[in-house]
């Protein structure tokens, strides 16, 4: 099988959707892969690594799309893309096509067989190609809420942890999955007082067992939203439901409710965001102000840090790659379960019950078991 790599084109996207040594194991299972010049660079990877491990090299991501069976990579196809899409030709990739309906739509027409990081669920229900960038986005929700607090980025001015005689700041973190948790343990590091909200009893049990003292973990209501928003300086939007659009946990009046300066990161702006006046952002311009709330909606926070990303993502993603280009797509995912979980669409239909169901879609049940 012929393994496509392309340089990723969405805006500020520094991964790669393979490591030269991914390269080295496909070549060694007999395939060819075919990497787009300049395709590793943000990431620190050389295009010379690449070939010194079997890869061939192309001019261009349209090259890429005409000659591979299988295209892998980070992020979903953009509008300059789609053309480039086909019947016979699979897609590996984060798509969060609940949160694009133009996605979508342009996957269906054209044929081509899309597979999400984001919806294959191991035999534990776990989501192990979307855990290690939900681990990145948690940490650098942070990061960047930190410094989105301080003034002369239109904040309120706060240090997270204060300083002796000072209060720190309040963090109320929505949603208790790995953003989250990931987002209260730094937050936490930094000495901030921190809420972690979810509604699931079991996971605030385990969390309250696991997280630091300075870590408050409370079941998620319209009425503890809202008093938590009162009190935050700094809010994470960390909700997921698998496949589908995330449910809107901030509605506009309650923008009202918070400090002026205060700051929201919706990490999942993927999924359509948790908070109703959440809009995507970019790297480049990745805030806006609503109602005096500094808003960061960045869809591709960890392609900030591209290098940590490329490597977390690509030890988890390369067991599966193998597994799609050694059985053929059809019986990888007729015969490893999670691979059917990742087949969103197949063949102009939607294999996804979620996606369906989010855009009044048919769906079909050609995997589903």
């Amino acid at each position: 099988m012929i393994v496509g790599v392309p340089r990723e084109i969405k805006g500020h996207e520094y991964r790669v959707g393979m490591l030269p040594v991914g390269v080295e194991e496909l070549r060694r299972a007999g395939h060819r892969v075919i990497v787009e010049a300049g395709a590793g660079l943000g990431s620190g990877l050389p295009d010379h690594d690449y070939l010194r491990h079997g890869a061939e090299m192309a001019a261009s991501g349209e090259e890429i799309y005409a000659q591979a069976d299988l295209v892998v990579k980070v992020k979903e196809p953009q509008a300059e893309e789609f053309p480039y899409l086909r019947k016979g030709l699979s897609l590996f990739t984060y798509l969060h096509f609940a949160a694009d309906r133009g996605l979508t739509e342009a996957v269906l027409n054209s044929g081509c067989n899309a597979l999400a990081y984001e919806t294959l669920r191991d035999d534990a229900g776990r989501l192990p190609l979307l855990t290690p960038m939900s681990e990145v986005a948690g940490r650098m929700s942070i990061q960047e809420g930190a410094k989105y607090l301080e003034r002369p980025q239109m904040g309120r001015g706060i240090l997270l942890g204060g300083v002796p005689g000072v209060e720190p700041a309040h963090i109320a973190t929505l949603g208790g999955g790995v953003v989250g948790a990931n987002a209260a343990k730094v937050a936490a590091g930094f000495g901030a007082s921190v809420s972690l909200l979810d509604v699931n009893m079991d996971r605030l049990r385990y969390l309250d067992d696991v997280m630091p003292a300075n870590v408050t973990v409370l079941f998620s209501d319209r009425h503890t939203i809202r008093r938590e928003l009162r009190r935050a300086d700094l809010v994470i939007g960390a909700v997921l439901i698998p496949g589908a659009k995330a449910p809107q946990l901030v509605e506009p009046e309650d923008l009202k409710l918070m400090k002026p300066g205060s700051v929201i990161i919706d990490v999942a702006i993927d999924q359509g965001g948790c908070v109703a006046t959440s809009r995507p952002t970019t790297h480049g311009e990745p805030t806006f102000i609503v109602d005096d709330v500094v808003h960061y909606c960045v869809t591709n926070m960890p392609g900030a840090v591209g290098r940590t990303s490329t490597f977390a993502l690509c030890n988890v993603t390369l067991p599966w790659v193998l597994q799609i280009v050694n059985r053929g797509l059809p019986q990888a995912a007729e015969q490893v379960p999670p691979i059917a979980h990742a087949v969103n669409i197949y063949e102009g239909e939607v294999t996804n019950e979620a996606v369906a169901e989010t855009f009044g879609l048919p769906y079909s049940r050609r995997f589903a078991g």
